[in-house]
């Protein structure tokens, strides 16, 4: 299997100046010209941590932390 080289040679290249720069003009674009490329958007989701789950989670917080304080006391009587 033979394996050639895909680069282009520099010296065989138009468009490219004596120190391997490109002059204006040559290059293509960064970016196509479609302004939207894709589907649009009309959904979409908050981020982060919705009311509920938080608030449950707060809940049990709070509920182990009594059971500890309440634990804690106890132990101390």
């Amino acid at each position: 299997m033979s394996h050639t080289n895909p680069d282009p040679e520099p010296e065989r290249t138009t468009g490219l100046e004596p120190g391997g720069g490109v002059p204006p003009g040559e290059t293509p674009p960064g970016e196509s010209s479609m302004p939207g490329a894709g589907p649009r958007e009309t959904h979409n989701p908050t981020k982060g941590w919705a009311k509920g789950p938080l608030t449950l989670i707060l809940i049990l917080v709070v509920l182990v932390a009594a059971f500890f304080l309440v634990y804690a006391i106890t132990l101390a009587l």
